[in-house]
């Protein structure tokens, strides 16, 4: 008897899986930060930020302009940042890679890069300011190690996610 083998041909990925794998990694990463690492200085990439950037980088169709807001509220309660700075920081950035996408024809890995790498500094710098909002002293001497490592670590992010978004459809 000859065992029947199942073919993957004309089966549809699971809508759940579809739907629900992006915000779930988002906000997986998002909880990173909440690990009891002591440092003396912030040095840990803000992981959610990036997971989000690559998500949105790779599959810009999937998220709506306004997702960014529920987003950054959840990573406000893992990172310890005053609550609603990354929602309203995420949220510009979206935006502003919304009007992007419309602007650009478009773009290739380095742009992407390029353009997560600037989001990022934006993000870390807004969040400093926020939080030190009677002072305003910017202190990117601080930032600098947080602000290399994230983007250094950005392209192994999106091969990891685009082996996520690549199981994520697969049938």
């Amino acid at each position: 008897m000859a065992k029947s083998r199942h073919s993957n041909i004309g089966r549809q990925p699971s809508q759940l899986r579809i739907r629900l794998v992006p915000p779930v990694t988002v906000i997986l990463g998002s909880m990173i930060t909440a690990l009891p690492i002591i440092t003396d200085y912030p040095i840990l990439p803000p992981m959610g930020l990036l997971i989000l950037l690559a998500w949105r980088l790779i599959r810009p169709g999937y998220w709506t302009v306004w997702a960014g807001f529920p987003l950054g509220l959840i990573d406000d309660i893992f990172s310890g940042q005053p609550f609603g700075s990354a929602a309203f920081l995420w949220s510009v950035v979206f935006v502003l890679l919304e009007t992007l996408d419309r602007k650009m024809v478009s773009r290739d890995y380095w742009q992407d890069w390029l353009i997560a790498s600037l989001a990022t500094i934006f993000v870390l710098v807004g969040g400093m300011l926020i939080v030190d909002l009677q002072s305003n002293i910017l202190r990117v001497d601080l930032l600098a190690p947080q602000i290399i490592l994230s983007t250094l670590l950005y392209p192994f992010l999106t091969r990891f996610i685009g082996g996520i978004d690549n199981w994520r459809v697969a049938s």
